[in-house]
């Protein structure tokens, strides 16, 4: 699936589906630990069912006083072989960027590929 084909809203992503054994259209939001599902019997309404997913989990944190989960920091730690990490060290200096630079480069290239 494509990026272009996620519902976004208020900052937050889900990717639709279909059951055709339940015959429904269903998604839950991605990038959050909590569980925060919607489903609808037709695609044409399966967005409006996101959006009032969003809302109410939205309204739900606000209730019982809790950070809603949403944007990412942008930092995070990755494990890759040592000879990898040699390789895209010396490919990032040979490109003049930095480490940082070239990795992100390289997850960049491959989200929108």
């Amino acid at each position: 699936m494509k990026n272009s084909d996620l519902l976004r809203y208020k900052g937050y992503s889900a990717r639709p589906e279909y059951s055709a054994e339940d015959r429904i259209f269903y998604g839950k939001i991605l990038g959050i630990s909590d569980l925060v599902d919607f489903q609808s019997e037709n695609a044409k309404d399966l967005e409006g069912e996101f959006h009032k997913a969003v809302d109410d989990y939205l309204e739900f944190c606000a209730e019982i006083g809790k950070q809603p989960q949403k944007e990412y920091s942008g930092l995070f730690n990755v494990r890759i072989p040592p000879e990898l990490h040699r390789e895209v060290s010396v490919f990032a200096q040979a490109e003049g960027v930095t480490l940082n630079k070239a990795v992100e480069q390289a997850i960049r290239a491959m989200v929108h590929s």
